[in-house]
């Protein structure tokens, strides 16, 4: 079909989902081939109650959707023979190998011991470290109360020296995995982690509005996080950001960017690690950071608990549909309701962002809204339509 077909069809997606009763206060997305986007849409307004429309070029707190970018660093140190992803991680970042594992309680006394065996590198790209969230575990919420750690949102280095649930290999558990990463590349490059985005990410594919902190242009685009009750209510929270400056570059959650330019991301990926301003990978590794490393270790993604509804609501991504993890990445093992090739990749952010990337198909998008609880009524579906609609004018 014509791109002008496309463009309706999109167009009628984000219209419906912002434009409805239940639905979200606005969208932006977009949809990319290997070498240009093919559509680039808006809805809605940046914040309820107020008279800004939603644009193109509008800022959001993109949360782990961060993660694909520090990866991205990371397999650049594993290209250059600096790290191996079998190393011990704690050989880089010496205080990883401090964290005790879980046993159980006593009382409001947790019961602590040493792990079987050290975290690699590869653990913590792979999410089987042990470690986990506030927000999907009541024992890690539970755990930093009677520690006194901080929560995540914090953006400091406390928030994730936290505990593991389990041994390291044992099972795939999302976490803070990516933040001690994120370290490793500023121990290895002797940088602050935004710099070396800059340098080695943000440069080469002429990524601009994105950063760690906001620009006073950015904060002028910013879109206002919304919260949904029960109920279903939406109510602006337009003092809900992140520290700005944060303490710490958070290579889990950390970057605020347009959809625009994520967009570049993704196409480099799509096009084997080539970026307008110089190549970022090698071809070869971009197909080895596609590579689902969980299925050798007989794991799988699957559902999400809650521990603070307030933040995000249980859920999978595609019931039913088998899932395992790449370099770092979700990767579907079998073809998406929506028609997504297997082994493609995806992920999403808290505030209800979500992206994939379809290598085999040659195609990739991004939906932005900025709504807690994660995994939203409107907004999840939303995706899940938009994405089916691309692939059925493709």
């Amino acid at each position: 079909m014509s791109n002008d077909r496309m463009k309706t069809a999109l167009d009628g997606v984000l219209q419906m989902c912002a434009g409805r009763f239940g639905g979200v206060p606005g969208v932006v997305a977009m949809v990319t081939d290997r070498s240009r986007n093919l559509y680039e849409g808006a809805a809605g307004v940046r914040q309820l109650g107020a008279d800004t429309p939603m644009t193109t070029d509008s800022v959001f707190a993109i949360f782990s959707t961060t993660k694909a970018l520090v990866g991205t660093l990371v397999m650049q140190l594993v290209e250059e023979g600096k790290i191996a992803l079998g190393d011990d991680a704690g050989r880089y970042v010496p205080d990883l190998d401090q964290l005790q594992v879980l046993d159980g309680w006593d009382g409001d006394t947790p019961r602590l011991r040493p792990p079987k065996r050290k975290i690699t590198v590869n653990d913590l790209m792979l999410h089987t470290s042990g470690l986990c969230y506030e927000f999907f575990s009541a024992d890690d919420l539970r755990f930093r109360g009677v520690r006194n750690i901080p929560t995540v949102v914090s953006c400091s280095y406390d928030s994730i020296r936290t505990v593991l649930l389990h041994d390291p290999g044992a099972a795939w558990t999302y976490g803070v995995n990516i933040d001690w990463l994120g370290l490793i590349v500023e121990q290895q490059r002797g940088k602050r982690l935004g710099a070396v985005m800059k340098e080695r990410l943000f440069d080469p594919l002429g990524m601009k509005d994105i950063g760690f902190g906001l620009t006073e242009s950015m904060k002028a685009r910013r879109v206002t996080i919304h919260d949904r009750a029960a109920d279903g209510k939406l109510t602006p929270l337009p003092d809900l950001a992140l520290p700005d400056p944060p303490p710490m570059d958070m290579g889990g959650h950390g970057l605020y960017s347009t959809v625009g330019e994520y967009m570049k991301f993704i196409r480099m990926i799509l096009d084997g690690g080539a970026g307008p301003h110089g190549r970022v990978l090698k071809a070869e590794t971009v197909d080895a950071m596609g590579k689902d490393g969980l299925s050798a270790l007989g794991l799988s993604v699957g559902a999400w608990p809650t521990s603070i509804p307030s933040l995000t609501n249980p859920g999978e991504m595609f019931p039913g549909l088998p899932k395992g993890w790449a370099y770092t990445f979700m990767t579907n093992r079998e073809r998406a309701p929506t028609g997504r090739s297997p082994g493609s990749l995806m992920w999403a952010g808290l505030a209800n962002s979500y992206y994939w990337i379809d290598r085999a198909a040659g195609v990739g998008g991004y939906w932005a809204t900025q709504i807690l609880p994660f995994h939203d009524a409107a907004s999840y579906p939303g995706f899940v339509e938009f994405e089916a609609t691309v692939y059925a004018n493709l």
